[in-house]
């Protein structure tokens, strides 16, 4: 039983009556020193902490023009107000994203504006102290960066990149957190975020290979660090042992097979997701990019695709090329990156898969739209691909399918709630509350047209489902991978 109170699904989204100070208890386990100083940060908070802060700001202000500006241009329209699925599960007032700014906004203008220093009343400006930087370490930790509010502000203010600063200045002065730090330096030393060496991957990768077998009756290999593949999979360490991730794996192994594409995994780079964004820091983010650069090259792969992973596809799309770049080793008919779906869709359209549709009869689906790919990224070569290839390909190999509500879904998608290096368990009150829009909205097609299961593209949305989809009264098991009902859907000739 949850030792908190788990809202209620309405019928529709409501706003809720403020309760001033709901969440100010949540903040999650902070970093000890083994997990702080390998990423570059003090071990503790430092004496000189409040300069130091400050020195990080007029840092962060000076390299990132749009820092600034958002923290310059609200003008407290409100539009965003009611947006963040946190404020909405929660009600606490610091949650709307205006108000989680403003955390950061006050101290900013208090040493950086002239109003602020000379007349800081008028303007809302605070002095930097303890109880703001405890506020500033619990409510930024409240934020996924899921970039929803983003998409209403009429100024295009991102909550996202504001979360990130705050956080990369906690983490300089000391005061980092336990779960992305400790993931971090494990990606970096080990290869991936869950530390399982290469023969703990190969082993598990051997099962797969005999599981599929004796299910299809065909030999589908599941390749790791073999050198002169066409392809390295990129995919996020979840895929190697949990469901409904590994299902998905299955199922990328399954389409790679039925194309005739040689391929291989890299123990070395065993890992699509890259949380040194989370903690709005480029240089750790440059450190895990690189390692797939390098293993790129020691395989000598012609191309690069990544697996379901929604923040692990925004890094790629996004920072990859600028980071770990230029990949001109590798071929150039190709995009660096491709995602995997993006590979399966092409297929598609060429009629290159054998795909049987009712094989997953017994399913009623909705595709939820995981922030960092709706938001933060695209897919194909026209806009909105990362919306409807998803679709496309799931409609391919299902007959029963509905969206949700319009309003969210696509570019206006609620965050499952545990994005942004919040899903650790020392915060699952938070975790619960803020799935509440998702969960409302997934209720409305199972009440009206009978959807039984979600499917996602993001290791993080599906790990977040599966924990908090029985709070509301959802099997745990109701959540999928995209490329498990492609895999399922596959058909293979005895002789393949």
């Amino acid at each position: 039983m949850a030792d908190f109170e788990v809202p209620e699904l309405k019928e529709h989204i409501e706003i809720p009556e403020l309760q001033e100070g709901a969440m100010a208890h949540s903040q999650p386990f902070v970093s000890k020193e083994q997990w702080q100083q390998p990423l570059g940060y003090p071990g503790e908070l430092v004496e000189n902490w409040e300069q130091a802060a400050l020195d990080k700001m007029g840092d962060l202000l000076g390299k990132y023009r749009s820092f600034q500006v958002f923290l310059d241009a609200c003008v407290k329209c409100g539009a965003c107000t009611d947006k963040c699925h946190y404020f909405l599960g929660t009600a606490d007032p610091k949650n709307m994203p205006v108000a989680r700014q403003d955390l950061l906004r006050k101290v900013y203008r208090r040493y950086f504006t002239f109003a602020g220093k000379y007349f800081p009343k008028l303007v809302g400006a605070v002095d930097l102290n303890k109880e703001v930087l405890d506020e500033w370490y619990s409510y930024f930790h409240q934020c996924s960066q899921c970039r929803r509010c983003s998409v209403f502000c009429p100024y295009g203010i991102d909550t996202a990149e504001i979360s990130m600063a705050a956080r990369e200045i906690l983490d300089s002065v000391g005061v980092g957190q336990k779960y992305c730090n400790e993931i971090i330096h494990k990606a970096q030393t080990l290869g991936n975020n869950l530390g399982l060496p290469q023969p703990a991957l190969k082993d598990t990768l051997l099962d797969l290979e005999e599981e599929v077998e004796e299910d299809i009756g065909v030999p589908v290999r599941y390749p790791l660090d073999e050198k002169g593949a066409d392809v390295l999979l990129i995919t996020p360490s979840a895929d190697f042992f949990a469901e409904p991730h590994i299902d998905g794996l299955i199922g990328y192994g399954k389409v790679f097979h039925q194309l005739g594409i040689s391929w291989t995994m890299s123990s070395f780079a065993s890992e699509a997701a890259n949380f040194g964004m989370f903690i709005g820091s480029y240089e750790n983010m440059q450190r895990l990019a690189l390692r797939i650069r390098k293993a790129a090259l020691e395989l000598g792969v012609k191309r690069i695709v990544f697996g379901e992973c929604g923040h692990a596809w925004r890094v790629a799309y996004s920072f990859l090329n600028t980071l770990a770049g230029p990949f001109d080793f590798l071929d150039p008919n190709y995009p660096v990156p491709q995602h995997i779906c993006e590979v399966t869709w092409d297929a598609i359209q060429k009629g290159q898969l054998k795909l049987d549709p009712s094989a997953n009869d017994h399913l009623n689906v909705t595709f939820h739209d995981s922030c960092n790919v709706a938001r933060g990224s695209r897919m194909g070569n026209e806009p909105g691909g990362q919306f409807k290839i998803p679709r496309a390909i799931l409609k391919s190999v299902v007959n029963n399918y509905h969206d949700m509500p319009r309003e969210t879904i696509c570019e206006s998608t609620f965050c499952c709630g545990g994005g942004g290096g919040l899903l650790t368990d020392d915060l699952m009150e938070l975790r619960v509350k803020g799935a509440l829009p998702r969960m409302e909205a997934l209720k409305h097609v199972h009440d009206n047209y009978g959807v039984d299961h979600l499917v996602a593209i993001c290791a993080i949305c599906k790990s977040q489902f599966t924990k908090v989809m029985p709070y509301y009264g959802f099997e745990m098991d109701s959540i999928l991978s995209l490329h498990q009902l492609v895999g399922d859907a596959l058909v293979f000739d005895q002789h393949e």
